[in-house]
């Protein structure tokens, strides 16, 4: 059985290399089945009658996986990834697996993916078993921080895919 990985990307910036860095995860778990850019949608994420979002939010709760993907801000997650998740109800990510993904200029923001982003997908009720991913943005396209993550973390995700983690750069 394939897991649903679900990918979301909480980067102002469409397509950004945070969105290229979470496609890049997602390749190690096989790939994404549902990529959301919430950069195309900042029009809608604080219009709480949006159904688009609405939609979104129920897609992304009915994921297995879910890698959770923000560019480091004054040491945190975006504000626009805070909206977006402030969307899911109390426990609304129960029964999901995330996977904090955090890139940064620089190895003194590393810890941000532990003391803020991963707290707050646990407290939404998402299992978190492995530690998350920082990523340097110098080394967004450079397949190593993938590959050793995934090979560190693999035995403690959902069923995964038996390929071995493949060694493509991300293109800039």
């Amino acid at each position: 059985m394939t897991n649903r990985v679900a990918v979301v990307v909480g980067n102002p910036k469409p397509v950004s290399r945070t969105y290229e860095a979470a496609l890049a995860l997602a390749e190690r778990l096989g790939g994404a089945d549902l990529v959301v850019d919430l950069a195309d949608h900042t029009g809608e994420l604080f219009d709480w009658s949006s159904a688009t979002v609405d939609e979104l939010v129920a897609e992304v709760a009915a994921s297995d996986v879910v890698i959770v993907a923000s560019p480091t801000y004054k040491a945190t997650y975006t504000g626009l990834l805070k909206v977006f998740l402030d969307r899911f109800p109390h426990q609304g990510l129960s029964g999901v697996t995330a996977i904090p993904l955090m890139l940064g200029a620089a190895d003194t923001h590393a810890l941000s993916v532990e003391h803020g982003l991963r707290p707050l997908l646990v407290e939404l009720g998402a299992s978190v078993p492995t530690r998350g991913l920082f990523v340097l943005d110098s080394e967004h396209a450079d397949a190593a921080p993938y590959d050793r993550w995934f090979s560190s973390a693999r035995h403690l995700l959902p069923t995964t895919p038996a390929t071995t983690p493949t060694s493509q750069a991300v293109s800039a």
